[in-house]
């Protein structure tokens, strides 16, 4: 291979690899069940409850290959999901930030797998989450699932 042909190669993976883009949706209203096939005849795997984020890996009519926060992947019915964006808390005692610093003031705590519902992105690598009882505030991307 030439070198020119080698760069060329380089560039053009490197390039669809910056352009996959990541699609989250969340569980609507009521609980779905993911499926181990595009079809409610397959194996059903899990029930997932209303609200929770997954991401979208593959469209198949109706159906939707979905990855869960544990890296599972799963079918679920399209319907069964929400444009709603909602987050994952990964770690335990995660303190929710006035603004989007590291030294702001925590408005409160939130523990390992709580639900929250995202806002906004915002620079830097943060992003405003509202808690269901109303509680708004600031939190680092890495410290959440889901987006």
């Amino acid at each position: 291979m030439t070198f020119p042909r080698l760069i060329a190669a380089l560039t053009m993976m490197l390039a669809a690899a910056g352009s996959q883009a990541y699609d989250f949706k969340s569980v609507g209203a009521a609980p779905v069940i993911l499926y181990d096939a595009p079809s409610t005849k397959g194996g059903k795997l899990f029930v997932v409850p209303r609200g929770a984020p997954l991401e979208v890996v593959l469209a198949y009519g109706e159906w939707l290959k979905v990855r869960d926060m544990n890296g599972e992947l799963a079918w679920t019915e399209a319907k069964g999901l929400s444009a709603k964006r909602n987050v994952i808390v990964k770690a335990a005692n995660l303190k929710i930030r006035a603004t989007p610093d590291d030294a702001a003031t925590a408005v409160f705590t939130a523990d390992k797998g709580v639900l929250l519902e995202l806002s906004e992105s915002v620079a830097g690598g943060w992003i405003k989450v509202r808690h269901r009882d109303g509680l708004v505030g600031f939190v680092k991307q890495t410290e959440v699932w889901g987006i």
